[in-house]
């Protein structure tokens, strides 16, 4: 029981400390990427290739000044920034980053919660929590601004969650189970992005929900100043303010993760079954050109209107949801083989 417990305690530590190293650097690796797309250099000032900018962001952060209004309900103010990061946090705790491996004579998984039977579950009921900080932040900020952008992209993220728990039908259907350890076995040696059409559609669905979901361009709503200066977000400081916008990029490490999972057959590659430690490696390219698409799509894109977002998820991505739902049921009712169970 005591090994358990160490063994459960230093997988979350590796886990925390990769994510928020994770975070930092993809902030750089983000505006590096956006400076070439753009012809110009991204940060190349703090040290060697600009590698010490995250370290430079984040004391420029610490050392801000907190504001806090003076009518704003101060716990509630202080409360969201924290509701809407420790969800982002705790998200992959079901997902398997790799098989089992042995260390020190010990075996152990890649897992942080080891396999959870409803795992798609557990990630849709914690998602669902960073909405509550955003409609707090917003309300609690004692401006009207703010509590529009709060409303606003809770309703956003609401709206296509509806589309992003239908996408995740597909894998579960198709592996018979709503364990990700499962899901990610069921797909040796075929990945479901490749189960034509039902497992492209899924995955398009989901990261276009995805991006609506942690409110990335082209639907990033909240950064639109022409309307609502700053959104929910609009009277936070220092390193509250900080806490949201660490809290996007690690939802983006997290739903790339969780596509990786789902359709590109996760930790799963050449050689997997012979050396263990090949899975995180693959998991991480994996990740990797998801993050890069992801990136792509803020660069060659332009925001679009807040109505034509909402339609676009209630009348576009919600029916081709349950449409391709329908048709993954009767494709595993015809072709009993397509599924694994």
């Amino acid at each position: 029981m005591a090994a358990l417990f160490w063994e459960s305690l230093i997988k979350s530590l590796i886990y925390i400390v990769f994510l928020l190293t994770s975070f930092a650097y993809l902030t750089l690796t983000e505006r590096k990427f956006l400076g070439r797309f753009q012809s110009r250099y991204g940060p190349n000032r703090a040290g060697p290739f600009g590698l010490f900018q995250p370290i430079a962001d984040a004391v420029k952060l610490l050392f801000k000044e907190e504001l806090i209004p003076a009518q704003a309900d101060k716990i509630l103010f202080i409360l969201a920034p924290i509701l809407t990061t420790v969800p982002a946090l705790v998200m992959l705790a079901v997902v398997p980053f790799g098989g089992t491996g042995q260390l020190f004579g010990r075996q152990f998984s890649f897992s942080i919660a080891g396999d959870i039977n409803i795992g798609v579950l557990y990630i849709l009921a914690i998602a669902s929590i960073s909405v509550y900080g955003i409609v707090i932040a917003g309300w609690a900020s004692n401006n009207k601004y703010a509590t529009m952008g709060g409303i606003r992209s809770s309703a956003q993220m609401i709206s296509y969650e509806l589309a992003l728990g239908l996408s995740f039908v597909t894998p579960i259907l198709l592996a018979s189970s709503m364990s990700l350890n499962d899901i990610v076995k069921a797909q040796m040696p075929v990945w479901f992005i490749f189960y034509f059409p039902v497992g492209p559609l899924s995955a398009v669905i989901y990261l276009i929900a995805a991006l609506a979901e942690i409110n990335r361009s082209p639907f990033d709503m909240p950064e639109a100043e022409q309307e609502l200066t700053a959104g929910y977000h609009v009277e936070y400081s220092g390193m509250k303010f900080a806490l949201f916008m660490m809290t996007e990029y690690i939802k983006m490490i997290v739903l790339c993760v969780i596509a990786a999972a789902l359709f590109f057959g996760g930790y799963h590659g050449p050689g997997v079954d012979t050396y263990w430690w090949l899975g995180p490696i693959y998991m991480f390219i994996k990740v990797f050109m998801l993050l890069f698409g992801l990136i792509w799509i803020r660069a060659t894109t332009p925001r679009i209107r807040y109505d034509r977002l909402m339609a676009l998820g209630w009348k576009v991505l919600l029916p081709i949801a349950l449409v391709n739902v329908v048709i993954t049921a009767f494709a595993i009712l015809l072709f009993p083989g397509l599924g694994s169970g």
